[in-house]
Parts: structure tokens; C-alpha cells; sequence
């Protein structure tokens, strides 16, 4: 019987290891060419300007006018099982630049950040905490930093969870293109409401939990033992969990979900934010349950 196993076992590795040696092995050059639906001859044709000119497929096929740039970053990300929005979609935000720019820089900087808190937040010797995103004040950028946030986890290949919990302003809905008839506000209130996840198009492994009817009473909705039962069971099915909050100015909405995640980033806005506020924030923030991760300066 145990060597039944371990053959049965090792034939599987085995399978799986060929499938994913065939998947790593498809070139650029056949990704496009299927994608594009191009010829044998226009094939021949790209091949020939390859080698004389000494290119890249891919830059041969752009040359030829037989694809186009974003066409290559798409079969590159077909290629290396990167999920990826070309040109955002046509329901996305351009505000998505790891959706639609994946290689720019402002998506390596998310990638840093993104390596940054793995380092800081999970390991094996710790609880799994979700991370609220937490500011002073409206505008300073938490929307696009939390929703880049959350695809930066997401193309890591894991279950990624935003859920936007900014119940006072939310966008998160409007950004991804999601319908917002349901969502935390529901939960929270006690209604039963289904398809509060969404998944999202061209990406996967990201799901999105948006805010739902706007409620009147939000500080007292975050205050119920519910909203902590939500986190809890979320982070128990989920690899990794991006919260958005109201700003802190609308009151003190953020700490309580920040303590109820477990941990919070605090986001800063450049030639806006105030040194005192920022100091206000991480002040409240380290008199609670959550672990700060870090300040983070928004140059946009």
C-alpha cells in the first residue's frame, strides 16, 4: 500500500511538474501569435526581422505593426502567470496602476512596500492580522493605496481580499467597476445579503467587498462585535485582507477598525499633511490593539 502511494504520488508531481514546465516553456513568440490570430507568413515575416535586426519577438512584432506594445507586457504576463488588465479594462480606474502599468515604476514602488510588510507583518510566529489603511484626512490618497495595495498581494498568487470599510466616502466600488447594491453595510446591519464578494475581471485572485448602502450610523456599526467576527473569519479564508477607512477627521471610525484588522498602515500626503497629524495618528494607533506596520508618504 505505501508503495502504491508513493508511486501514485510521484506520478502526480511528476504531471504537475511537466504542466508547469510546459506553461514556463510557451514562448512570447507563441502567446502572441495566438492572441494576435497571426499567420504562418506573417509569423516568417517577424522571425525574418528578428534576425536581421537583432530583436526581441516581441519588439519585431511591434515593429512590423503585427501587435502592439501592450501586447507584449500582456504575453509576458501570460507567460509568467502575472495577472494584468491591459489598459485597465474598460471598467477599472486608471487609478489601477498595477492593473493596467505593471511594469512601471510606480507599480515597483507598491511591489517594495508590498515586500516591506510581508517582512514587518507575516510570519509564522504571529496571528494573521488584515491591514487597514488609515489617514488624516480625505484625499490624501487611501483609495489608490489601498486598491494597489491589494493587487500587489493578489499577483502574488494568493487570495486577496479589499474590502472597503470607508462607510462615510467610499469609492472603492468606483474604482473597480463593482456593483455596490450590497456589501459590508449589510452585513454589518444584520441583513441578509448575498454576493457581498465580488471577484474582479482580469485579475484572478482579488476580490472586493465594497461598502454597500450607505448607513447612517457607521461609527456604531464598526463598534458591534460583529464587524470583529467579520475580520476574523475573512482573514481565516483569505491569504491576505486590505481594508479601507474613513479619514481619520470624520472621527474615530478608523482606530476601532484598524484595532479590529489587527494592523494599520498610516498614509501621509506630501506638501498636505500635517507633521502634528501624522504624529496624532500613529499616537492613536499605538495605544491600540493594532501593530503599526509604518508611515508611508503619498507623492502623488
Amino acid at each position: 500500500m505505501s508503495n502504491y502511494k508513493e508511486s501514485t504520488l510521484g506520478s502526480a508531481e511528476r504531471n504537475a511538474q511537466d504542466a508547469r514546465t510546459a506553461l514556463q516553456d510557451r514562448s512570447i513568440g507563441h502567446i502572441l501569435a495566438e492572441a494576435n490570430n497571426l499567420s504562418a507568413e506573417q509569423v516568417e515575416r517577424i522571425l525574418s526581422y528578428q534576425k536581421s535586426h537583432g530583436t526581441k519577438f516581441g519588439e519585431a512584432a511591434v515593429a512590423l505593426g503585427l501587435a502592439k506594445g501592450e501586447d507584449v507586457l500582456w504575453a509576458l504576463s501570460q507567460q509568467f502567470h502575472y495577472p494584468y488588465a491591459p489598459g485597465g479594462g474598460t471598467k477599472l480606474s486608471d487609478e489601477l496602476v498595477l492593473a493596467s502599468k505593471p511594469f512601471s515604476a510606480q507599480a515597483e514602488a507598491f511591489r517594495v512596500l508590498r515586500s516591506q510588510i510581508n517582512m514587518r507583518l507575516f510570519n509564522a510566529d504571529e496571528p494573521r492580522r488584515a491591514i487597514a489603511v488609515v489617514s488624516h484626512d480625505s484625499g490624501d490618497g487611501k483609495t489608490f493605496f489601498a486598491a494597489n495595495m491589494a493587487i500587489a498581494f493578489s499577483q502574488l498568487g494568493g487570495r486577496t481580499l479589499l474590502v472597503d470599510a470607508d462607510m462615510r466616502n467610499p469609492r472603492q466600488h468606483e474604482v473597480f467597476g463593482i456593483d455596490n447594491s450590497t456589501g459590508l453595510s449589510g452585513i454589518l446591519s444584520g441583513r441578509a445579503e448575498a454576493n457581498v464578494i465580488r471577484p474582479v475581471a482580469d485579475l484572478p485572485s482579488l476580490f472586493v467587498m465594497p461598502v454597500g448602502t450607505m448607513p447612517p450610523n457607521p461609527m456604531e456599526l464598526v463598534e458591534r462585535p460583529a464587524f470583529g467576527l467579520l475580520m476574523r473569519e475573512l482573514v481565516s479564508k483569505f491569504d491576505h485582507v486590505i481594508v479601507d477607512t474613513p479619514a481619520a477627521i470624520h472621527g474615530a471610525d478608523y482606530a476601532v477598525i484598524a484595532a479590529r484588522c489587527g494592523a494599520a498602515l498610516a498614509l501621509a500626503r506630501k506638501g498636505t499633511t500635517r507633521v502634528n497629524a501624522v504624529q496624532d495618528l500613529v499616537a492613536t494607533l499605538s495605544n491600540s490593539p493594532a501593530k503599526l506596520a509604518g508611515v508611508i508618504m503619498n507623492e502623488i
